[in-house]
């Protein structure tokens, strides 16, 4: 049985975007449990998939992250074999981070599972409603 928001629930965005949030989150989680990886995991890969070499510097600010969080899933994901790292060239006291070949080798089944992720989420919406809705995210975002 799938429990359903009130009509009246009261008008409190935070408490909507966390539910929205949970949701989306726990959906994902499950996709990604036959792989072993958590969802923070995940968008670390991709966001390597998308730019590799990257510090972890950069990688912090590339995906507004603090360095507690980003440094803990980095060495959980460095000896669970998805991630190395290397001296960088520019700068031997940096170490610039690299996806594995366990992660390559399911680089496409794992951008499958986002893309299935994010479907069941947009599920209903109208193409135009897709791209709004990911604006306003992006908007609530970048506001300072």
């Amino acid at each position: 049985m799938t429990r359903k928001l009130p009509d009246d629930v009261p008008d409190c965005l935070i408490f909507l975007l966390a539910k929205v949030y949970q949701k989306a989150h726990a959906s994902f989680k499950k996709q990604l449990t036959p792989y072993g990886l958590t969802n923070m995991q995940h968008l670390l890969l991709e966001s390597l998939w998308y730019k590799q070499g990257m510090t972890a510097s950069q990688m912090g600010k590339f995906l507004i992250l603090d360095k507690a969080t980003l440094s803990d899933v980095l060495d959980r994901m460095i000896k669970g074999g998805w991630i190395e790292k290397k001296p960088n060239e520019k700068d031997r006291r940096l170490f610039s981070i690299y996806t594995s070949k366990k992660a390559d080798d399911l680089k496409q089944d794992l951008i499958m599972e986002r893309r299935k992720a994010n479907e069941e989420i947009m599920q209903g919406f109208s193409f135009e409603e897709k791209i709004l809705f990911r604006r306003l995210l992006i908007d609530i975002i970048n506001k300072d």
